[in-house]
């Protein structure tokens, strides 16, 4: 996702007026709420502990917005979450954004606004339909959406959110991830496989889950194969190309990925047609094993490149 502060909204464009409640230090208490008596100074009884009881979800009124949502936004990111109890797509992405507050550790911050009970709030924001969730940095809102997003999309855009506000944290890996690994680590490869094109299906671009669906690839591959026999076949038969392949897939389950590079680029410069293209494919599933960032991957594309042309 990119830069919030870069995204040009209603919000970049000065639509929103925060004027209102910005300017009135001791705003009209919300309308009451027949589920929960009334505290001091107008605010919700959860307005601090929040509902998940720590400081990263907090229920901000009209009497709290300043404070809870302005003046807070102008150290730590906020964001705000509008919601209503009829609201069903709310009650899909809130219990998400709650976790994922609570795993940033206060790193941000999830205002939560009923617009029942909020209405001038949601009125500033020209909210027109909900879910609704806004983005705040230094007193501004920089970036929203609404509707209903998949995980995944939702720690991008905190993480670009977090950027953007300067906050030096390293976000929450994709518990996701985590148990697609554990499921290759364990030999379930059908479980893994699954995992990680359910990622994928939310985030096609996601490259840990491309990494891991290429590596359940290479793990049926070499399934029940003699490692010592592969090589040797690999090495007595140098123009046999699954041969070849299989090989590579050996040396790269060796930590010797230089070296299945440097195999295959070789049948790649020496071999032509389907040959040559079944050499290249299966270096490039190798390359997604380890990664564009790999210095090896890195000099073996400047060497396949050369094979090639």
């Amino acid at each position: 996702m990119s830069d919030p502060r870069m995204t040009s909204s209603i919000f970049t464009r000065g639509a929103v007026d925060l004027g209102a409640l910005r300017a009135a230090q001791t705003p009209a208490p919300p309308p009451a709420n027949p589920s929960a008596g009334p505290t001091p100074g107008g605010a919700s009884p959860s307005a601090s502990a929040g509902r998940t009881g720590g400081v990263a979800v907090i229920d901000v009124t009209e009497a709290t917005f300043q404070s809870e949502v302005l003046e807070r936004s102008l150290t730590t990111p906020v964001v705000i979450d509008f919601w209503a109890e009829w609201c069903q797509p709310c009650k899909q992405l809130s219990p998400v954004l709650e976790k994922l507050a609570v795993e940033g550790g206060g790193a941000w911050v999830l205002a939560k606004v009923n617009v029942d009970t909020n209405p001038r709030i949601a009125q500033m924001f020209r909210v027109q339909g909900i879910p609704m969730v806004v983005a705040m940095i230094g007193g501004q809102p920089v970036d929203a959406f609404a509707g209903v997003q998949p995980e995944a999309q939702l720690r991008q855009w905190i993480a670009a959110l977090l950027k953007a506000g300067g906050v030096a944290v390293e976000p929450p890996g994709d518990p996701r991830l985590a148990e697609a690994d554990e499921a290759l680590v364990n030999g379930d490869l059908d479980a893994a496989e699954a995992a990680y094109k359910k990622i994928l299906s939310d985030s096609p671009t996601d490259a840990a889950a491309e990494a891991g669906l290429a590596h359940v690839a290479l793990a049926r591959r070499v399934r029940g194969v003699d490692p010592a026999a592969a090589l040797a076949a690999a090495e007595a038969k140098p123009d046999d190309i699954p041969a070849q392949l299989l090989a590579a897939d050996i040396e790269v389950l060796n930590g010797q990925a230089e070296q299945a590079y440097a195999r295959l680029v070789d049948v790649v410069r020496r071999t032509t047609g389907d040959d040559r293209e079944a050499a290249r494919a299966h270096l490039v599933s190798l390359f997604t094993i380890a990664g564009p960032d790999d210095p090896a991957v890195a000099s073996a594309r400047r060497a396949l490149s050369r094979a090639l042309f």
